[in-house]
């Protein structure tokens, strides 16, 4: 027969063991990751439409996540993405731990519309460049201005902002109404994605991955980074994927 003490520090083993199957269950809940695939349109690329519920409703879902400052994965015009609230240091340092990227490896901004770069932005360009540049596969470095997250690239007065022509990654920024980090979605140093399942050992640290097919002509190529901080001077900091891209002598 069991003694008193031997059945009560079963009992409380078992106890323990529960509420540890019970947490683990719950931290699980919580880190599953959504998929959620956007429809196709007629010619073949994945965008979100305006008379599809299920398209609003990814919107919603990916939108709701990254206020409660979570990382997704997204589609933009060039290579999949990981995305978070910009303006959010906690969401940010997620993105880096995600990555594993160096804490001193810069990210970008994602804004919807070409006044917003003027918000975030010192622009010492006209409009009718940023007009003809964008939204495409580039990205244009500015001097940031002070209203962005100071934890946002604390080491560097610069920021390198985008506009994807890709309709979902735009009506997420206008949806958000700030703007989004804005990295490739794969381990640091590894080779860029243009489908989900190629980053899909990331999954378990995002809220939502957004399927929206494969990407372009699978080159892996991300965006062509120029330099516009300075007046009246330009430089290409990485050349990048540059196909529909609408080209114009850049007379600053």
């Amino acid at each position: 027969m069991k003694s008193v003490y031997r059945v009560a520090v079963e009992l409380i083993k078992s106890t323990r063991g529960q509420r540890s199957t019970s947490a683990r269950g719950e931290m699980r809940r919580e880190l599953e990751t959504k998929v959620l695939r956007l429809p196709p349109t007629s010619t073949g690329p994945r965008v979100l439409q305006d008379d599809r519920a299920d398209g609003a409703e990814i919107l919603s879902c990916t939108a709701r996540a990254l206020k409660e400052g979570h990382v997704v994965g997204v589609p933009t015009d060039t290579i999949y993405g990981l995305a978070c609230l910009a303006q959010n240091s906690e969401a940010v340092r997620k993105t880096y731990d995600v990555k594993g990227r160096n804490g001193h490896k810069p990210l970008a901004i994602c804004v919807g519309e070409i006044q917003d770069i003027y918000k975030y932005c010192k622009v010492k360009v006209e409009e009718g460049l940023l007009g003809d540049l964008l939204p495409g596969p580039v990205t244009l470095v500015f001097e940031r201005a002070e209203v962005l997250n100071a934890d946002l690239n604390p080491f560097t007065s610069l920021v390198g902002v985008r506009i994807p022509d890709h309709a979902f990654m735009r009506r997420l920024c206008q949806m958000c109404a700030e703007p989004l980090a804005l990295t490739s979605a794969n381990v640091s140093s590894h080779t860029s994605t243009v489908a989900v399942h190629e980053f899909e050992e990331l999954w378990p640290q995002l809220a939502v991955v957004v399927d929206g097919g494969p990407i372009g002509d699978h080159s892996r190529l991300g965006s062509t980074v120029v330099d516009l901080s300075v007046l009246g001077k330009y430089r290409v900091i990485r050349p990048g994927w540059s196909r529909r891209r609408r080209r114009r002598k850049m007379n600053l």
